[in-house]
């Protein structure tokens, strides 16, 4: 297992934990590529397998049927124990994946075979190295014939974002119909997932994990109103890229959106709530700014062959952007008040900056940061049922005042 992260670099970096990893070989300055880590991301979604080395990979694919496998081919790579490992990997409940193999098909070439479970459209990319994180080859494995529900449009809103289309004013994905009732609709964003953890606590407690068991709370206590209706971006241990979860809330005609996240700080003793609105024209502090570019870095972490910011690129619909941003603010306000009642606020006003995740210029969005995971109190503050749950009643508290106040 790898050395534990040190959570007082997590503001710094955003996030990257070991605790995936099955073991790191010592690469030195050796020339020659190198595999220092492997890891395998299951998920109803798509399943990831990630390989890290020393250097860039270079490497060829192909299909085989009967049975279906996937062969990826490495050039000027030795196999060793770590890449053996990554047979011990798949999981039972792995959609995709029935086995991995890999061996030394020659001097020169290591071959990973994959069987797999069903049809797969396969998605390779590499990254370049970030934060903790070295080289790395990415291997999607999306199916060819999606069985997510009808009323998700998550898989397809994927697609369009592999083949580089998603981002525009108007979803690509064909909206969902909207349903003939009053009734709000608030689209819930876990933080991170996947190959990004997230802020990691002294204890070791991964912000992705517990903002997905408050997210869950707040859904829950969303469905016993008649009047609301609540969707997630994710609700599993998934990547996805932060203008999918935007396009989601569009796609499902989202009147609110919320990201919840846990964040941290290089000293401990920073503790409290916090709640951020977009700004697209500065930050609201330094802090705030920070925050920011340090959030937006959970595309480049947890694997983004395609980026870019075209709601930045071009002008948006005035009078549509100004009602957002107002309705935002007074959201963010009644959350941060109803906040205030379950735990000590880091700042006492909404603050703003240019979150990716809050780019929806048609949806009323805010960043809510539940706490602190780096500062140990309010770590294992996070971890119990009773704080999730007393953070869950506030933001939905909060939902119920700004639905009151909300301009239309």
């Amino acid at each position: 297992m790898s050395t534990p992260f040190d959570p007082t670099k997590r503001f710094l970096i955003k996030g990257i934990a070991a605790a995936c990893l099955l073991s790191v070989a010592r690469v030195g300055f050796a020339a020659t590529a190198q595999i220092v880590a492997v890891r395998v991301w299951p998920s109803s979604t798509y399943t990831r397998i990630t390989l890290e080395s020393n250097v860039r990979l270079s490497y060829k694919q192909f299909l085989l049927t009967n049975p279906n496998r996937l062969v990826i081919d490495i050039d000027d790579l030795n196999l060793n124990g770590t890449f053996r490992n990554i047979t011990a990997l798949v999981q039972p409940q792995d959609p995709y994946i029935k086995q991995l193999r890999v061996g030394q098909f020659d001097h020169k070439t290591v071959r990973l075979v994959i069987e797999l479970a069903q049809s797969v459209n396969p998605n390779l990319f590499t990254l370049s190295p970030i934060a903790e994180f070295k080289n790395r080859l990415v291997i999607d494995l999306y199916p060819q014939m999606p069985s997510a529900a009808d009323d998700d449009p998550l898989f397809a809103l994927l697609q369009e974002f592999n083949k580089g289309e998603l981002g525009d004013d108007e979803p690509t994905v064909s909206p969902m119909p909207k349903k003939l009732n009053d009734k709000v609709i608030i689209v819930l964003d876990p933080g991170h997932g996947g190959e990004d953890p997230g802020a990691i606590g002294y204890y070791k407690t991964r912000e992705k994990d517990i903002v997905l068991q408050i997210a869950r709370r707040l859904r829950d206590l969303i469905k016993k109103e008649k009047d609301m209706i609540a969707h997630m971006t994710r609700n599993e241990d998934v990547f996805l890229p932060l203008r999918v979860r935007v396009e989601k809330a569009r796609t499902l005609h989202a009147d609110l959106f919320i990201s919840i996240h846990a964040d941290a700080f290089t000293k401990r003793s920073a503790r409290g709530s916090s709640v951020f609105a977009l700004s697209t024209k500065g930050a609201s502090s330094s802090a705030a700014s920070y925050l920011a570019q340090t959030q937006n870095e959970a595309d480049e972490i947890g694997g983004v062959s395609r980026s870019g910011d075209r709601y930045l690129d071009h002008t948006l619909l005035d009078l549509v952007q100004t009602t957002t941003t107002s309705n935002s603010l007074v959201l963010g306000k009644e959350i941060l008040t109803q906040m205030k009642r379950v735990n000590t606020l880091h700042k006492s006003l909404v603050e703003s900056a240019g979150f990716a995740v809050l780019k929806a210029p048609d949806v009323p969005s805010v960043l809510v940061e539940t706490a602190f995971i780096s500062n140990i109190n309010e770590e294992k503050k996070l971890k119990t049922a009773n704080f999730q749950n007393q953070v869950a009643k506030a933001i939905l508290d909060g939902i119920k005042n700004y639905i009151k106040l909300r301009k239309n």
